[in-house]
């Protein structure tokens, strides 16, 4: 008789729990006194072409010029749509304002596929709805994590160490 309440009791709390779905919130955005509106979570790309990201968003996108030769180099190569791209962002952040636009320049100009790419955007406190940021130990942004088959290949952190994100971006694939 106890085997088969714990038996009954069991199927159901299995068949119940077929029935939860967690939902994933997409381009929150959120009021912060100090900063205006600001993005939280997961995003889409087109959540930028929408005020008050758009201003400067377009505007460093518009101006940033890439290095022709090292696009040429990432774009021939084709490594570089080898990895998936997780982008941490702070929309209240200068160095994100700066180093976003640029990276999605130069990954439309090397043909990645921008499916591949996803968009964190954290808080002052560095910190998501979901916690992702943790996952991958994210102390600054933007922070750039370039992955394979689940695997992180490597990193850029706030602004690329060489000075042009397209040349960090290929030292990394070039490195594999």
């Amino acid at each position: 008789m106890i085997k088969k309440i714990a038996l009954s009791t069991v199927l159901l709390l299995g068949i119940a729990s077929c029935g939860v779905v967690e939902k994933t919130v997409v381009n929150r955005q959120v009021d912060s006194e100090q900063y205006g509106k600001v993005l939280l979570g997961k995003q889409t790309l087109s959540q930028f072409q929408q005020e008050p990201f758009k201003t400067w968003y377009d505007e460093e996108y518009a101006n940033y010029e890439t290095d022709k030769n090292t696009i040429a180099l990432l774009k021939k190569s084709k490594e570089l749509n080898k990895y998936s791209l997780t982008v941490f962002v702070g929309t209240w952040c200068g160095d994100s304002h700066r180093e976003f636009p640029r990276l999605v320049k130069i990954l439309k100009e090397v043909d990645y596929p921008l499916s591949k790419m996803k968009i964190i955007a954290l808080s002052k406190r560095m910190e998501s709805p979901e916690s992702e940021e943790l996952d991958y130990h994210v102390k600054k942004v933007p922070t750039i994590v370039l992955e394979r088959y689940g695997r992180e290949i490597g990193r850029i952190v706030e602004a690329p160490s060489t000075g042009f994100l397209e040349q960090d971006l290929y030292n990394l694939v070039k490195k594999k």
